[in-house]
């Protein structure tokens, strides 16, 4: 709720009062970033600084320092005369260690899977502003030609180029072309592939029945 209050009065302020643009878009990422946070519970937070924690160099020198001294303590227990706790292959060391891989598995996927949330929501917001942008681009654009028509002192001629890009493009239109084309490319290769291997056993054929004639003139000779 606070994020979201804090948004509210920056878009109040900016109507306002007009402010720098970078700092209006360093603000917009900001209170985006403070409202994913926000809706974050305290589990998934203790999760994610456990991830952070398990993510440092020390995490990794202290597990090899330790292994290293339990595999060391247990092997040289025996001719000092001390009780092997574990003795080598280490079962209990494999045991802990695959224990571990198993539960620090788990965490990390808990983190990529809020992280992957906020991925796709970036996604999302960065195609809706491209849309966005397309559209003002076509209208722009528009607004320019109605200008130039308009304007007795400049030549009126038709552009088609420009008359293209004044049509705002359907996106479900080009992802049907998109999937169209990547079809019709699988489809070509697939009909090289069968091309070749045809051509290959032509060739093949044609070298077997050369060596069966030269083979026939041998003994005919």
């Amino acid at each position: 709720m606070g994020a979201l209050t804090t948004m509210r009065l920056r878009r109040k302020q900016s109507v306002d009062a007009p402010a720098d643009p970078i700092s209006q878009n360093i603000d917009a990422v900001v209170a985006i970033h403070a409202v994913a946070e926000s809706q974050v519970n305290t589990h998934q937070r203790t999760v994610e600084s456990l991830t952070a924690w398990l993510g440092r160099p020390q995490f990794f020198y202290g597990i090899l320092v330790g292994a290293a001294l339990w595999m060391g303590v247990n092997s040289f227990a025996h001719p000092f005369g001390l009780a092997e706790r574990d003795d080598p292959p280490f079962f209990w060391m494999q045991g802990a260690v695959g224990l571990g891989a198993f539960l620090l598995t788990s965490v990390i996927l808990i983190t990529q899977n809020r992280q992957g949330k906020l991925a796709e929501r970036r996604e999302q917001l960065e195609l809706q502003m491209s849309l966005l942008t397309e559209q003002r681009t076509a209208k722009i654009i528009d607004l320019l030609e109605e200008l130039r028509r308009d304007m007795p002192s400049v030549h009126n001629r038709v552009d088609a180029e420009a008359e293209a890009l004044t049509k705002v493009i359907d996106p479900q239109e080009v992802l049907t072309a998109f999937e169209a084309k990547i079809e019709e490319t699988l489809a070509t290769g697939a009909a090289t592939d069968s091309g070749a291997q045809l051509a290959t056993e032509q060739m093949e054929d044609a070298f077997s029945e050369t060596q069966e004639e030269v083979e026939r003139a041998r003994r005919d000779g």
